[in-house]
């Protein structure tokens, strides 16, 4: 793996990368006229945006309550991030990339010696739909299809078809591979192994058609139920921990750190994450934050405070040790990131498995209590604390957990664990958070907006509307409150 980034790490200092906005390239006149295609992948792989580890996923973290601020409160308080895509888009012009240069016949010979063109087009075209999965879901309607063919006032596409396309494209990459020889240079997620590419893309296939429920229910089941009926033909989906994707980062150049290293004291462990973890006794914590002995809890960072509050907390001896974000293991240069799990999909297919007699989609046939016992305790065995399960058996009586219990529904305890299964990833847990409603969160107490609420968007870049004004206008009249933060995106009904 080592040997992988610092291969590709070499590789990119001759060839060109892909620059921050869409459709454009940066071409360095002492390099190569054709980048390495390795060298891309590698780049995309190693940036950290597919498991929210970024700032603008921090950003998400916090709307969904993972997270909270201790020092610069503004976000968590909800003022306005004025944020473009461009921490995406330079990756998805890469991936891009990688197609094209697969594709073209002038450089397709060129581009095999790193795997043969149909291996990378795939591989590319399921990172490029995850990408663009996190975009739209922050942003909604966006440019997509004519956003990477270098068109200056690319038009906006409705989430709706973009989602489509995504189905599209994620099923396609898989049918696509073709296991020929040599092994996908770059690849320092899998070393090219194909089989794993293909639970990767089925598993996010069926994260995104149950994002679709309330909007589009007949689409999203179909989706759902075309990757579960063909389980056996199509490559299968993450089942266990030992699936789980996860990247191992060198930490041995300043390039390849886990990318949770570079965020310190002033993003912590929320109290809302925290209090339940810590009241139900969820081993899950000892991963989620650093818990300092004698102390068996984590401590939480009260949400929303404005700058003196959150100061005058931290400043308390009881509150000393508050906890960042993840267990120090898990935030070392050289540290393991979680990009998708094995809980998150068992806990999907246990949410589509609830028969429509007990409030649930009814999608499929599936055990539903079988899925919900086995995504609970995979997502321990993904954090190590699962041990003898003498805890986790424990765990699973608790009234708020055990599906018997007429605490909650069933519906809020299966959503409730989705939204612990993708911790940290903010992304994820605040879309899962947008369309379910669960766990039910309070606003910030001191909000910085004027509607107090938490945001359910991202307000599109202010730049854009100089950039490509007609099309974006053309957009926000879609929008229900207008470009605002209270706008809903499509599938948030």
């Amino acid at each position: 793996m080592k040997n992988y980034f610092k291969y590709a790490w070499s590789l990119m200092l001759l060839g060109a990368l892909g620059c921050s906005d869409f459709g454009n390239t940066n071409v360095s006149p002492n390099g190569s006229a054709v980048p390495l295609t390795s060298a891309l992948l590698t780049n995309s792989l190693a940036s950290g945006g597919y498991a929210g580890a970024t700032g603008t996923g921090v950003t998400s973290g916090l709307y969904c309550q993972y997270f909270s601020q201790t020092l610069y409160t503004d976000a968590s308080r909800y003022s306005l991030q004025d944020v473009n895509w461009g921490d995406l888009s330079g990756i998805i012009y890469d991936l891009q990339n990688i197609i094209n240069i697969n594709s073209d016949p002038s450089t397709a010979a060129y581009a095999a010696l790193n795997g043969s063109n149909n291996n990378q087009i795939a591989v590319a075209r399921i990172l490029k739909a995850h990408r663009f999965s996190v975009l739209t879901d922050r942003y909604g309607d966006m440019p997509y299809s004519e956003a990477l063919k270098g068109k200056p006032n690319p038009k906006f596409d409705t989430q709706q078809s973009i989602y489509t396309d995504l189905f599209k494209e994620l099923k396609e990459a898989v049918a696509q591979f073709d296991n020929l020889p040599p092994a996908i240079n770059g690849d320092i997620l899998f070393n090219g192994d194909i089989s794993r590419w293909k639970k990767y893309a089925n598993s996010l296939r069926l994260i995104l058609a149950l994002r679709i429920s309330k909007a589009d229910p007949t689409k999203g089941s179909q989706e759902f139920n075309d990757v579960i009926t063909n389980l056996g033909t199509n490559g299968g989906v993450l089942t266990t921990s030992a699936d789980d994707i996860t990247l191992t980062y060198p930490g041995n150049a300043t390039e390849f750190y886990n990318p949770w290293f570079g965020f310190g004291a002033d993003q912590n462990v929320s109290a809302t994450v925290a209090n339940f973890l810590n009241t139900n006794t969820d081993d899950r914590r000892f991963g989620f934050g650093n818990v300092v002995a004698p102390s068996t809890n984590l401590v939480g960072m009260p949400y929303g405070y404005k700058r003196d509050d959150a100061l005058n907390w931290t400043s308390q001896p009881a509150n000393k040790d508050h906890s960042l974000i993840l267990n120090n293991a898990y935030r070392d240069k050289a540290s393991t990131l979680t990009i998708l799990t094995a809980a998150d999909v068992l806990l999907a297919r246990a949410e589509a498995a609830v028969p429509v007699a007990k409030g649930g989609l009814g999608w499929t046939s599936e055990d539903y209590a079988a899925m919900y016992a086995n995504g609970i305790m995979e997502s321990w065995k993904h954090w190590n604390q699962y041990g003898t399960g003498t805890n986790y058996n424990a765990y699973m009586t608790k009234p708020v957990v055990d599906l018997a219990s007429s605490t909650s529904t069933i519906a809020e305890k299966i959503a409730t664990q989705r939204w612990i299964s993708f911790y940290p990833n903010g992304d994820q847990g605040w879309a899962e958070w947008r369309r379910t409603g669960f766990p039910v969160l309070a606003p910030a107490p001191q909000p910085a907006n004027l509607s107090g609420l938490i945001p359910v968007r991202f307000i599109y870049f202010t730049g854009e509307y100089g950039l490509n004004p007609d099309n974006i206008k053309a957009a926000v009249a879609l929008l229900d409150n207008g470009d605002t933060q209270e706008s809903h995106v499509w599938w948030d009904k």
